[in-house]
């Protein structure tokens, strides 16, 4: 008889950030791999993408409380869930999505193993509570460290929190974590070490690789000239470090070095406004742009940047650098040593990172550099993290570990 898996999860297909798709190919492998497989999510509210919607569309289920989908043959269920702009109401919204979703599981039935990311730390209480109550094994993907991101000067906030993460560690059955600076930090919190192991975040080689092409995008958003191309897709949020890119577009400006920006998030207008205060021609703010224009949009680049917010960067590793180095594209990577970014990245040679932590002098020192690589090293840059992802790092090798997981459950 097949074992059940739900994964419980705030994100998932069709939303358009990078955890849903992430899920929906973990699941999707979990499926391949013989499990039965069932989903609870909140619908699309983080990046509405019309065309995955089509794709992938929702029905109402129990009118007001729950939608259902279907993802490669997967029963998917849609809380409601909208992204307000006020506090009070995304956290009425927050708490919505627990209530329902928590007596929507408890009607699945015959749940063998319970899988969910983080965040939130909370989706973690629930399950573990849920795994009681239904006799199910529980696996807490720890994608982000909570409450470490928020730092102890948080107080109550913190100390509750850290209480919530020690139980949640202590009473799920496995626990993994995607680095090992991320191991390292938590491992201690655990009475039994060997619950926690460590699977990286993957990339579907299929998707994301070399193009041989010219990339067909839209020549106003997307300018065919001959600049060095400096790219950014992904969240325009706090975890990113906005001062450096808007210091180096102000040294290089006039210099034939353009930033593009992809996205949205709680900065974009931050960003827009110091675009607009400096006049900054050379960053090109664009919107969210759909999954399956990625690939292109990543050949579009010479190169691909990220640049972490110093004082969180150490709670965080972006996936997409799976994705860039998948590309065979080289990064440009901002944050402080022992970083997982960092960590990840250093001994492969795909990447320029620079660590100093004052905003003018890494500008500087990226100045420096883009003034004198090459085309030739960036592409050799490129086909160093091409083979890494290649046979580390694909969506095969890491799913493969899942179940091998769930299996050992």
């Amino acid at each position: 008889m097949k074992k059940k898996v739900l994964v419980h999860s705030l994100v998932f297909n069709p939303d358009g950030v990078s955890t849903a798709y992430l899920y929906g190919d973990i699941a999707t492998a979990l499926k391949k791999n013989g499990f039965e497989v069932v989903v609870l999510t909140t619908t699309p509210h983080y990046n509405r993408v019309e065309s995955q919607l089509k794709k992938q569309p929702l029905r109402w289920l129990v009118p007001g409380f729950l939608k259902r989908s279907e993802l490669n043959g997967i029963p998917v269920y849609h809380v409601p869930q909208k992204k307000f702009k006020s506090t009070m109401l995304r956290l009425c919204g927050f708490i919505y999505w627990h209530i329902v979703s928590f007596i929507a599981a408890l009607s699945i039935r015959k749940v063998d193993v319970i899988l969910s990311p983080s965040p939130p730390l909370t989706i973690g209480l629930l399950n573990v509570w849920l795994g009681k109550l239904k006799g199910a094994k529980v696996v807490y993907n720890v994608q982000e460290v909570y409450p470490d991101i928020l730092g102890k000067d948080s107080g109550l906030i913190y100390n509750v929190l850290s209480r919530m993460e020690r139980y949640i560690y202590n009473h799920s059955a496995g626990v993994t974590t995607i680095d090992r600076v991320f191991y390292d930090t938590i491992v201690g919190r655990f009475k039994d070490p060997s619950k926690l192991h460590i699977i990286p975040n993957f990339v579907d080689t299929e998707i994301y690789r070399p193009l041989t092409s010219k990339p067909n995008l839209d020549p106003e958003l997307f300018i065919d000239n001959d600049h060095l191309k400096l790219l950014y897709a992904g969240n325009i949020g706090m975890a990113q470090d906005w001062d450096t890119l808007i210091a180096l577009a102000r040294k290089t400006l006039g210099k034939p070095i353009d930033y593009y920006v992809i996205g949205e998030g709680m900065m974009r207008d931050y960003l827009a406004q110091k675009i607009k205060e400096f006049n900054l021609v050379n960053i090109h703010l664009l919107p969210y742009q759909p999954r399956e224009l990625m690939p292109q949009i990543i050949a579009f680049s010479d190169l691909q940047f990220i640049f972490m917010e110093p004082t969180i960067a150490a709670q965080g590793f972006p996936s997409k650098v799976y994705t860039i180095m998948a590309s065979g594209k080289p990064l440009l990577v901002c944050s402080p040593a022992n970083t997982p970014i960092v960590n990840f990245l250093s001994d492969i040679g795909c990447a320029k990172i620079v660590t100093h932590s004052d905003v003018e002098a890494k500008a500087e020192e990226i100045c420096s550099w883009l003034d004198n690589i090459s085309p030739d090293q960036l592409a050799v840059m490129g086909s160093k993290g091409l083979k890494e992802a290649q046979e580390n790092y694909s969506k095969e090798v890491v799913t493969n570990k899942y179940s091998t997981l769930v299996n050992s459950l």
